[in-house]
């Protein structure tokens, strides 16, 4: 983690800590970096760096200013307007782009908003890039064997141009619509759209498809981005689809990098239930590929269960799509995700896919000829007690030889019928106690027992 891009890119409140300015910046560099690599290969076209934003009042001020920067350095700035954050990997990908900048917070409030960097192949920048981004940043640049307090300007026709590239939208679209191998003909779907990146494109796949297709939350105002809506705020998708008597609904946050669903009788299924329902349509076809499925840390222990009873292999990585997606490639595994709903499908894409997830689930239900609730049925979500804890010391409160064997007590008191984690937090002095179990008191036992012990020791802030 740098010191302005975190795991989900450069983060902060739009003109507070995340300003134009640094827009400007980033854009600047991009543009000179990629130019200055291509000429290294004896390539004098300019760079190509294709950008698309979410629906925020703020997404047109990080537009505008990323393409001053880049232009300004010599780069060709391609505009894909308001689009998905897997929409640009794919883009990125397929029509060979130096690099994809998507101008989003995801899930986070309208005041918020986020530069998050895609290299060429569609996936997350690597770290090196982002550090010499931060570099520059703070007037520190050294590269080449130089040092550069500032960047040169290009001048007369190596000053770079914007291109209106909605067809590469349309096309994204389009390779979507090619991934529906059944007709949704007579399916009512349900979607919510957070009034965020997929408002005017799920709409278009689905009816494509033949679905029926009811839609929420797909009038965006710049400020009711994920407000009440979308995958954080299910609720309001769970009663439209029980008032309509929806066949499934579908929720996406505000990036559309996320997808959680509703079944037809208004339950919520999780990211974890999309990988359990995903893990055995694979397995029973011979498609799971190192018979894994990856998860984090954070899936439900009833996940793990019942893998167990169906033979499927599991591995648990840290937070964060980022190391999910790592562990994939690494091991070569084709499915992995986290209980918020972003799900990777690594055959047919690089990051999390909301529309995607939602036309996967939609495969299962066809082929199968059974309702979501039926094909989550197996899967028992045990109760969970999440208590964080405030303190003075991360590190000394974890490492605590009093802490630890009351953490130790409890993993062996729930054996194999529940589990115990404890893990700090990543932005905040906080330590996170969490046990599931078979029932809710259970849990309340065993987490009161280590946060007791946490604060006995004086750790509490």
């Amino acid at each position: 983690m740098g010191k302005y891009f975190g795991t989900d890119g450069f983060r902060g409140e739009a003109g507070v800590n995340l300003t134009a300015d640094h827009g400007y910046k980033v854009g600047r560099f991009l543009g000179w970096y990629y130019s200055a690599l291509r000429e290294q290969k004896g390539n004098t076209e300019p760079a190509r760096i294709v950008i698309g934003k979410d629906t925020r009042r703020s997404s047109y001020m990080f537009e505008y200013s990323l393409v001053a920067g880049l232009t300004a350095s010599g780069a060709d700035a391609y505009l894909l307007h308001v689009t998905t954050t897997p929409s640009v990997a794919y883009i990125a990908r397929v029509d060979d782009f130096d690099c994809g900048i998507m101008i989003s917070a995801s899930h986070n409030p309208y005041y918020d908003n986020g530069i998050k960097l895609i290299d060429s192949a569609g996936e997350k920048m690597p770290e090196e890039t982002l550090t010499l981004i931060e570099d520059y940043l703070d007037g520190k640049l050294h590269l080449f064997g130089r040092d550069w307090p500032e960047l040169p300007f290009a001048s007369r026709e190596h000053v770079g141009c914007t291109v209106d590239y909605v067809a590469g939208r349309n096309r994204y679209m389009g390779y979507l619509i090619s991934l529906g191998i059944y007709s949704f003909r007579g399916v009512k779907v349900g979607l919510d759209c957070a009034n965020g990146s997929s408002w005017n494109i799920a709409k278009s796949v689905f009816d494509a498809l033949g679905a029926d297709t009811y839609v929420i939350n797909n009038q965006p105002n710049g400020l009711n981005i994920n407000n009440n809506a979308g995958s954080t705020h299910i609720e309001g998708l769970q009663k439209f689809v029980v008032e309509k008597g929806l066949d499934i609904g579908f929720a996406y946050d505000g990036d559309a990098d996320r997808c959680l669903c509703v079944d037809e009788k208004g339950n919520v299924i999780t990211g974890d239930h999309i990988l359990y329902i995903y893990g055995c349509y694979m397995k029973e076809r011979g498609k799971l590929i190192t018979n894994t499925v990856v998860t984090t840390v954070m899936s439900n222990f009833g996940l793990y269960k019942a893998f167990d009873e169906q033979g499927i292999g599991y591995a648990k990585t840290a937070v964060g799509d980022k190391y999910v997606y790592e562990y994939m490639s690494k091991n070569g595994c084709r499915l992995g995700g986290e209980q918020s709903g972003h799900i990777i499908f690594s055959k047919y894409a690089s990051t999390g896919d909301g529309i995607l997830t939602s036309l996967k689930m939609m495969e299962v239900m066809l082929a199968k000829k059974k309702p979501m609730s039926e094909l989550a049925a197996p899967l028992k979500i045990y109760p969970q007690v999440l208590v964080n804890v405030r303190v003075t010391d991360k590190k000394a409160a974890q490492e605590d030889a009093a802490v630890q064997q009351a953490v130790a007590k409890a993993a062996e008191a729930l054996g194999d019928s529940g589990r115990i984690l404890v893990r700090e937090s990543g932005t905040e002095p906080l330590v996170r106690v969490m046990v599931e179990a078979q029932d809710h008191d259970i849990c309340q036992k065993y987490v009161d027992d280590v946060v007791n012990v946490i604060c006995s020791r004086g750790y509490k802030a």
